[in-house]
């Protein structure tokens, strides 16, 4: 036999033996090349603000790069159907968003299942939402001269979002159910462009995270009106909440959370919720998540899918109320 066909048969063994290896053999070496996480929101929105400093925790905890992977569209659609079909060898995962509990109920066809298609590790972060509106196009104060204002002119003030489907559409149209108003909604490719465009005017205003209302509002640029939690949001003790306000059924928090495609080996799965539970804890990841008003994650895995189940049965509920249904 030639030294080349040697070689040849060498390396075909070689590559037989590693597929044939057992995932839990695999997953022990794991990782070795870089991480990619992909975000299926532009950069610069609420879902960049927590992922890009916790990936860099994790790079320094894994010894291996973690690199954030930006697929915006389709309200966070196009992004998701891209992950779903990556390789599960636990170098691609998947950053999504409370918005992916609404998706289902409100596009007639999506080329992804979140429950077949991924498997939940955990929330990374929690963070009310704020009725926010730009002062110069809004002429109002508090939230009851919002109401009263919008009541007087029936959509003529339009809010924006990171795009049809998104919780801060859906945010919208459920403040609409139960303050009796009507709004303009106004769809972005993102929470950034869609922040972008109320600062400089364009739009009067969003039903935003304080995860990129919170420094507009600090400098004046934007004016908080209400909070949609129970108590007052502490770094905004000024801002009502809308239970105060006497609008009851107005609760929603913007939340991201990270999962896994499926097939991905457990052993890999259970590490990165280590270490995302470890870094949660960091001290610097802690200071980040205070300044956005945030609820650091960290739950179980269970715990994590029961919140998706929740949540994705409370927006079905509400887009069938508002007869929200995209293509």
């Amino acid at each position: 036999m030639t030294m080349k066909r040697r070689g040849l048969l060498g390396g075909a063994a070689a590559v037989a033996g590693a597929m044939a290896m057992p995932p839990v053999v695999r997953a022990q070496a794991w990782p070795d090349k870089p991480i990619t996480w992909i975000n299926p929101f532009p950069a610069g929105g609420g879902t960049d603000v927590f992922a890009r400093p916790l990936a860099a925790k994790l790079t320094e905890a894994l010894g291996q790069q973690v690199l954030i992977d930006n697929k915006g569209g389709a309200g966070g659609t196009v992004g998701a159907t891209q992950a779903a079909k990556a390789r599960p060898d636990g170098y691609t995962f998947f950053v999504g968003a409370i918005h992916h509990t609404i998706a289902p109920s409100v596009y007639k066809k999506l080329e992804y299942d979140l429950e077949k298609d991924f498997v939940p590790i955990t929330m990374v972060a929690l963070v009310p939402q704020v009725v926010s509106i730009h002062p110069q196009r809004v002429p109002v104060n508090t939230l009851k001269e919002f109401l009263d204002y919008a009541k007087a002119n029936p959509g003529k003030i339009n809010y924006a979002s990171p795009g049809a489907g998104t919780a801060h559409h859906l945010a919208g149209e459920l403040f609409q159910i139960q303050t009796k108003i009507k709004l303009t909604h106004v769809p972005f490719r993102g929470a950034g462009p869609a922040m972008q465009d109320l600062l400089a005017g364009q739009v009067d205003m969003m039903f935003d995270g304080m995860g990129t209302s919170a420094q507009p509002i600090r400098t004046g640029r934007l004016k908080g009106l209400a909070v949609a939690t129970r108590e007052r949001v502490q770094a905004f003790p000024d801002i009502p909440t809308a239970l105060e306000l006497g609008i009851p059924g107005w609760e929603v928090s913007s939340w991201y959370g990270l999962w896994a495609i499926k097939g991905t080996p457990e052993p890999i799965i259970d590490r990165t919720h280590a270490e995302l539970v470890k870094a949660l804890q960091h001290p610097d990841l802690q200071k980040i998540w205070a300044e956005q008003s945030a609820q650091a994650g960290g739950e179980s895995r269970a715990d994590f899918a029961k919140r998706i189940r929740s949540e994705t049965e409370k927006w079905a509920k509400v887009s069938q109320e508002a007869g929200v249904k995209l293509d």
